[in-house]
């Protein structure tokens, strides 16, 4: 009968610290990978970018600040980057056609990464698809530019201020400004005491009680006669708000049109005379004669003419008359004088 051997504590303490080792291994290659996962678990995106400020193979790849991958290929691709990443098959639902890729930085000192915005409405990218890309955040070198442009521009400001250029730099060199800008204040002052003094039309409206109970007299005048106008008191009033006097004014804007309509179209004396050139040059011609029959007698000619003008014999005339009446009283005082009728039998 065979017989059985133990094992002694040695060996089985070789083999236990085996298995120790093989453990410790294993988490200490989880804890480096972080939320990577193992490559079984990973799936491929790409992304591209007109410049990668120094991204590289092993760059750290995030989704909203947490890392979930890293990137294992940057190739030239024309005038662009393309870059492949894996990530964690755990984010893939945040890693939609919504989400945007942008460059990130590691710290100040340098080394890029990959910024993804979670967005899980959206569609998420399949295996080797392209994440869209966004305008990268401002590095730490176009801060530095800008920052250095700025004290450039500065400077040509401070410059073009000591030479007197722009009103600053007249303000700051020309003395003749400056002292039409002390007269000014020294004005403004002068001004605002005269009204706090309550002199002037601003100054009585600032300290004088009884302009302010003017104006607001004649604000509330104002008012009244609005809320009369709203009511449809006056003339005024109705013409805002009455229909029928409304309908009255329309009617009669329409028949002074329908009568311009007519005269246009020549009905009618007046519309005759508007489109009717034979009539029209009638009244001409008449004008004329008119004016030449005024010209004569504003010239003593023909009798009505020598009448107006002639004075001898305006004064004849006047005895003429003078006499006649003379004779008519006397005919009436002795008819029998002057109307005696012989009657003879022959």
């Amino acid at each position: 009968m065979p017989r059985t051997r133990s094992l002694a504590w040695s060996e089985l303490k070789i083999g236990v610290l085996g298995i120790a080792a093989l453990v410790i291994a294993v988490v200490t290659v989880v804890l480096l990978m972080g939320g990577k996962g193992f490559w079984w678990q990973r799936y491929s995106l790409k992304t591209r970018f007109p410049n990668v400020a120094g991204l590289k193979s092993g760059s750290p790849v995030r989704v909203a600040g947490v890392e979930v991958g890293s990137v294992t290929d940057v190739a030239l691709n024309g005038d662009q980057v393309d870059v492949t990443f894996d990530v964690n098959q755990e984010f893939q639902r945040q890693i939609t056609d919504r989400s945007v890729a942008r460059l990130g930085s590691v710290s100040l000192l340098g080394g890029s990464a990959i910024d993804i915005t979670a967005s899980s409405t959206g569609t998420p990218i399949p295996n080797g698809g392209f994440v869209p890309t966004g305008k990268a955040a401002a590095a730490l070198s176009d801060i530095t530019d800008s920052a250095a442009q700025g004290i450039d521009d500065l400077s040509a400001l401070i410059k073009d201020l000591r030479e007197g250029k722009g009103t600053v730099g007249k303000l700051l060199t020309d003395d003749e400004l400056f002292k039409q800008l002390n007269q000014f204040v020294d004005s403004a002052n002068l001004l605002t005491t005269e009204i706090k003094s309550g002199k002037g039309t601003m100054g009585r409206l600032v300290s004088d009680p009884k302009t302010v109970d003017t104006l607001n007299a004649a604000l509330k005048n104002v008012e009244d006669m609005t809320a009369k106008l709203n009511s449809g008191q006056g003339s005024i009033a109705k013409l805002l708000n009455d229909d029928a006097f409304s309908k009255s004014l329309t009617d009669a804007t329409g028949n002074v049109n329908a009568l311009i309509v007519k005269m246009n179209s020549g009905e009618g004396t007046v519309g005759k005379l508007v489109t009717d050139p034979a009539l029209f040059n009638k009244l001409n011609t008449v004008s004329q004669r008119l004016d030449e029959l005024v010209a004569n007698l504003n010239t003593g000619q023909g009798t009505m003419g020598r009448l107006l003008k002639d004075q001898q014999l305006y004064e004849n005339m006047n005895q003429v008359t003078v006499r006649l009446n003379t004779l008519l009283d006397e005919i009436i005082k002795d008819p029998r004088k002057y109307l005696t009728v012989r009657v003879s039998i022959f």
